[in-house]
């Protein structure tokens, strides 16, 4: 493996629209309806945004391929209204959901992208290398808290970021909610740390 499996072309997204804000919107020093941003989302109201901005990690992974492979990139809320409708997220009374539910989403991107998707239920981290230096991309399912890579989480998965390159030593992730200048863009992360957040499985993106 060389380092020419990085595509540093593959553009970012946060899931907050104000992307420098994210260490005091992760730490609760800022609500996000106080994003001074957050008619960019395409929400009614900052209350809206506030609900969805910080379940919405696949819906910025998304918007980063469709930005990747010259698809048009909706607004953020507009695209978790298709996802809802989709059935890739699901309310579960006033204050929770469901989602993002893989089969359901696949079943979008290939019928309203025309990408490529497939649901891995077990997607080994020795096989990203090659899923990247074939033009793929990789939604993972990683613990949030892998924005600090040194720092062991409680446990894995529940949080999704976007494997856009490898090396020899690491995976490079696009992560929606890392820390600016850190964690978000193509953010290293060692193979040897990957397996403490990783919970083996995610989706594959291809054109």
């Amino acid at each position: 493996m060389s380092n020419s499996t990085f595509r540093p072309a593959v553009p970012y997204y946060s899931q907050w629209e104000s992307a420098g804000l994210v260490p005091d919107f992760v730490t609760g020093r800022l609500d996000a309806a106080d994003d001074p941003l957050w008619q960019k989302s395409g929400a009614d109201s900052p209350e809206e945004y506030a609900f969805w901005a910080p379940r919405m990690c696949g819906v910025a992974c998304l918007r980063m391929a469709l930005d990747h492979w010259r698809h048009p990139v909706p607004s953020s809320i507009p695209l978790v209204r298709e996802l809802v409708e989709a059935g890739a997220y699901v309310r579960e009374g006033s204050d929770s959901v469901k989602g993002l539910i893989y089969g359901p989403f696949t079943e979008y991107v290939r019928a309203r992208w025309g990408l490529a998707a497939e649901v891995r239920a077990d997607l080994p981290a020795n096989e990203l290398p090659e899923i990247i230096a074939s033009g793929g991309l990789a939604l993972l399912s990683v613990h949030k808290t892998i924005r600090t890579p040194d720092i062991d989480p409680p446990s894995r998965g529940g949080h999704l970021v976007l494997a856009v390159g490898a090396t020899e030593e690491s995976v490079l992730l696009h992560n929606p909610s890392g820390l600016p200048g850190r964690s978000q863009e193509a953010a290293k992360v060692s193979w040897a740390r990957l397996g403490a957040f990783y919970a083996g499985r995610g989706v594959i993106l291809g054109a």
